[in-house]
């Protein structure tokens, strides 16, 4: 199966129903991050799941496992 990114973000809709399924005290601790680092809900679950993927990455542009993956193919 080949996976194609048709886009390197995530939508305010993808973190609307992702964050519908976390629990309270982790929405709560991004919502602070968001404000802390003063960026976008968006921004800061992008930049969360990225730096778990590669220790570097502060988007999905920057992780190295969108650029493992195009080499692959």
């Amino acid at each position: 199966m080949t996976q194609t990114f048709t886009t390197q973000h995530l939508s305010p809709d993808a973190i609307a129903q992702l964050v519908k399924y976390l629990p309270d005290y982790i929405k709560v601790a991004l919502q602070e991050k968001s404000t802390e680092l003063e960026c976008s809900l968006e921004a800061t679950i992008e930049m969360a799941i990225s730096n778990f993927l590669d220790e570097e990455a502060l988007s999905f542009e920057d992780c190295l496992l969108a650029q493992r993956l195009k080499n692959k193919n």
